[in-house]
């Protein structure tokens, strides 16, 4: 039996994220409409780190969101193309994030790792 680095996204991006992986909660996709603020309310209770995927066109009202439910401190991570020629990996504060994400458009599949240890 093999194992194939890189066939689950999230794994690599919270490797990269250098956020507490100690203990964490993997959510996958927020819910597109009816009930994504329950989620985010439930997720903003727990006490680990949240790993989200996400995709390109809804990325900047997700940080906004995270924002709004995690608080402008909570430190977070965005992982794109993980495993592809254009991999990238920016870390910050969610306001941070949301500066970068705003000022470029992001392509590909997105991971977000979000702090709330």
């Amino acid at each position: 039996m093999f194992c194939l680095p890189g066939a689950t996204a999230f794994v690599p991006a919270l490797v990269v994220s250098g956020l507490p992986n100690h203990d964490f909660y993997f959510a996958g996709f927020l819910p597109q409409k009816k009930g994504r603020q329950t989620k985010l309310k439930q997720l903003a209770e727990e006490k680990k780190t949240i790993i989200l995927y996400e995709s390109p066109h809804k990325i900047n009202t997700t940080l906004e969101q995270i924002k709004e439910f995690f608080g402008e401190d909570t430190k977070v991570s965005l992982s794109r193309e993980i495993s592809k020629k254009f991999e990238e990996t920016k870390r910050g504060t969610i306001s941070e994030l949301i500066e970068f994400s705003k000022s470029k458009t992001l392509k590909g599949e997105i991971v977000l790792v979000v702090s709330n240890v």
